[in-house]
């Protein structure tokens, strides 16, 4: 076991795909000389070279369309989009094209392209540098849609990007780059938790609290925190936003009979909606409260010295906590 940050985690979890397989190539605004703006991609260049790791214009409409090309031609693009708030100008590669070539050519022609999206709030950026944009994506069909929240987890998950035959959004919290965790170097893909699967980092019985990315950390202090009113909350870091592992989310909302979904983006028309929507549906009868929803509120990002008051915070998870257990 080594010890690494998130950011380093994805690191080494690029250079180990990359020597796997030739054909693996990263790909983006100042990713080479410079190692990324979050030094995610640092080294990389120097090992790989040129040819593997390309400093790209700034043309996130060009870097996802020529990786598409690539992919036709039988590579495997990673891209980095420097910031959540610089895809909006890909959006039509992407949804487009992207996500649509598989049902086009009738399941004859893959794209296997991972586009790698720092997203989030928490490191006081200027305007288009804290989006949230998961549930855009998640309402595209033909794109997987991830979000890692640990440096375990982000080794392993960049790794099964890379390897899956579809088109693979991959959000990183950004401003969970520097927590560090134990990372098994050594461990194979195989063996890791599968893509498509939710974890329980918690255990509990009154409550589920469900979140992903950035806000898993969030949710752990606030069940620790709720321990001291006597209840056990249960947080699942969902992983997967698209498909979603509702197996996983029924099981653990049908054992507690409450549940919270957090998330930064806005509450109106974000992801927590959907889950809401399919919980109330799937374990109507086991509910014994609404289902909560912690997030954003229905505003552009804020400037940084209000971002405080804009991100969800522990206070506000456990005001919804005390919100469900008071039907």
């Amino acid at each position: 076991m080594t010890r690494l940050t998130l950011s380093r985690a994805i690191n080494e979890g690029l250079r180990k795909a990359m020597e796997n397989d030739p054909k693996v190539l990263v790909m983006g605004e100042d990713v080479g000389k410079l190692g990324g703006v979050f030094r995610v991609t640092d080294g990389l260049q120097k090992d790989f070279g040129e040819a593997r790791v390309i400093d790209t214009p700034l043309a996130e409409s060009g870097i996802v369309g020529t990786a598409i090309g690539l992919a036709l031609r039988g590579y495997r693009p990673v891209c980095e989009i420097q910031f959540d708030g610089f895809v909006y100008p890909a959006a039509d590669q992407i949804i487009s094209e992207l996500a649509k070539m598989r049902y086009r050519s009738l399941g004859k022609v893959s794209l296997p392209v991972v586009i790698r999206i720092p997203f989030g709030g928490g490191i006081g950026a200027v305007e288009h540098h804290s989006e949230s944009p998961e549930a855009i994506f998640a309402h595209t069909a033909g794109l997987r849609v991830v979000a890692c929240a640990d440096a375990a987890d982000a080794f392993t998950m960049i790794q099964q990007s890379i390897d899956s035959d579809d088109p693979v959004i991959f959000f990183e919290p950004k401003r969970r780059y520097w927590d560090k965790g134990e990372v098994d170097t050594a461990a194979e893909v195989a063996d890791a938790l599968p893509f498509d699967q939710s974890r329980t980092v918690l255990d509990g019985t009154d409550l589920t609290l469900l979140c992903y990315g950035p806000l898993v950390r969030t949710g752990l202090e606030a069940a620790v925190a709720a321990r001291e009113a006597g209840r056990s909350i249960e947080v699942v870091d969902l992983r997967t936003l698209s498909p979603l592992d509702m197996d996983t989310i029924a099981a653990s909302v049908r054992k507690t009979g409450r549940c919270v979904v957090a998330h930064e983006a806005p509450v109106f028309a974000g992801l927590g909606a959907e889950i809401a929507a399919r919980v109330t549906e799937q374990c109507f009868y086991h509910l014994e409260a609404p289902v909560l929803r912690v997030g954003g509120f229905a505003t552009p990002y804020p400037p940084s010295r209000l971002e405080d008051h804009y991100l969800p915070d522990l206070d506000r998870i456990l005001d919804a906590v005390d919100r469900a257990f008071g039907y």
